[in-house]
């Protein structure tokens, strides 16, 4: 069972300062289990936009701490830039992606809201699906006036007052807003002029408030000496990409102005693209001719190709990445048999531990996953140590460091198993007497998974030259072992 995902896209009022965008970046994927898929700074705008993946719990924490960065670094006193924006961290939204509800987003939304607000003293609006004020679904309406006006309005006017956070705004950070909302495509439209009244009226007469397309927001605005239509599309199934491209279209060629190309901020699902070249071509079957989806339909699971590769003659993957699976597929029990304990009657009262057992495995899954590839990575580091020729005087200090480099990824393998066997033991114990198999399957996985990832940091460690470097994990690791219960 795939493990609960969601996406979060926080925009941030910088897009010129790459140790900041480095900072920001750092802070996202030191959260395990965030997996970050997109940066995107425009210095026109002075804004960036992250777009994240990770486990509901993750993903809050990680835009936690990349807003603690933004808070520490962005001084919207001394900010400039087209992009209307009210803070340093100026929208964080949830997605719903995979095994997740839109409640579930909106539940998340506050609860970052609420922890933000009390950790950083940021006033914080909440909008779209996790509004509480009718009047706050629409992030326009909040942002107005921007970080000067808000400024002036927060503490004297009551329509202000943010939902979490105090009654003024944070002297360099200002205001965000966090929210949960379905997939939006951010969608910027070129034109071969430097007016942007064009613009402006280009948006005006396609964006909804105004009578235009349905689910569409747009404004003007002058980048880089052009005119520009910013859109939000905010449901592209009923606007797609296509036909607002080809309204922007007519509207400029009506003003005698030529449209230079288009760009999206961020990403999109692919039938975003696709029903657009199908539109194009008036080819209305065209997911039935894509080769590359015949391919991996053909494939079969993706992970019939790794097994495959496992059973191969090369040395990657190897036993160290079988261990991180056995750990995950420990994981992906455990998660099974809490969610098929939480939400039943007959176990209403370990209902909130199973919860919890619940988040954390789904947790542990995702990390254990990663390590499947980390551990392919590191080995093959340890490869390309060895090619090198026997008479260079660098070879022994290049093997040494691949070596204990590849000793850490099933250190860390080890000690998330290890918390898996108490998991599964656990939930097997207190969780749905049906599921209970699978618990104790669970723990037998969990079990070989801490086994063979300390044979790898053994074999690993044993190559060092300079026993020293392996010490403290050959310790760690047979520390753990003795932990396990019997």
């Amino acid at each position: 069972m795939p493990f609960p995902l969601v996406e979060c896209v926080p925009n941030f009022s910088e897009g010129r300062n790459t140790a900041t965008l480095e900072a920001l970046r750092a802070a996202l994927t030191s959260v395990p289990g965030v997996r970050l898929l997109d940066v995107q700074a425009d210095a026109s705008h002075n804004r960036s936009v992250f777009t994240f993946v990770a486990p509901p719990e993750a993903a809050l924490e990680a835009a936690l701490r990349a807003m603690r960065v933004a808070t520490e670094r962005i001084d919207l006193t001394k900010h400039t830039g087209e992009h209307p924006r009210m803070g340093a961290t100026d929208v964080v939204p949830f997605i719903p992606l995979r095994d997740v509800t839109m409640d579930q987003c909106v539940t998340l939304a506050r609860r970052l809201g609420e922890r933000a607000a009390a950790e950083l003293r940021i006033p914080i609006y909440l909008y779209a699906q996790a509004a509480v004020r009718l009047e706050r679904e629409r992030l326009p309406d909040i942002r107005k006036g921007e970080f000067e006006g808000l400024r002036e309005r927060i503490g004297t006017a009551p329509a202000a007052d943010p939902d979490f956070g105090p009654r003024r705004i944070h002297p360099t950070a200002g205001a965000t807003a966090v929210g949960a909302r379905p997939f939006l495509v951010a969608f910027n439209i070129y034109l071969d002029t430097a007016d942007v009244g064009v613009a402006k009226e280009i948006a005006k007469r396609i964006r909804t408030s105004s009578g235009g397309l349905p689910a569409v927001q747009a404004s003007g605005f002058e980048v880089g000496g052009q005119a520009q239509v910013s859109m939000n599309l905010l449901d592209i199934d009923t606007t797609p990409p296509a036909a607002v491209y080809a309204a922007v279209e007519a509207a400029a060629r009506a003003r005698g102005v030529a449209v230079t190309k288009s760009e999206v901020v961020g990403l999109v699902p692919e039938r975003a693209l696709l029903g657009a070249g199908a539109a194009a071509l008036r080819l209305p079957d065209a997911a039935d001719h894509l080769l590359e989806a015949k391919i991996r339909a053909a494939e079969g699971p993706a992970l019939d190709g790794w097994l495959e590769d496992l059973a191969g003659g090369a040395p990657v993957p190897g036993g160290g990445s079988a261990a991180a699976l056995a750990g995950a597929l420990a994981g992906a029990l455990v998660a099974m048999v809490a969610r098929l304990t939480v939400g039943r009657k007959a176990y209403a009262a370990v209902e909130r531990r199973a919860a919890e057992v619940l988040t954390e495995a789904d947790t542990l899954r995702a990390e254990l996953r990663r390590l499947v590839d980390d551990d392919a990575a590191a080995y093959t580091k340890v490869s390309a140590a060895y090619a090198i020729q026997k008479d260079d005087p660098a070879r022994s200090r290049a093997i040494d460091a691949a070596l204990a480099g590849a000793a850490q990824p099933p250190v860390e393998v080890a000690r998330r198993a290890a918390r898996l066997v108490t998991l599964a033991r656990e939930i097997a114990e207190i969780g749905n007497k049906n599921a209970r198999s699978d618990g104790r399957v669970a723990e037998a996985l969990a079990r070989a998974a801490v086994a063979g990832a300390i044979e790898n940091v053994r074999v690993n460690v044993a190559g060092v030259s300079d026993p020293a470097l392996g010490k403290e994990l050959l310790v760690e690791t047979e520390r753990l072992e003795r932990g396990l219960p019997a």
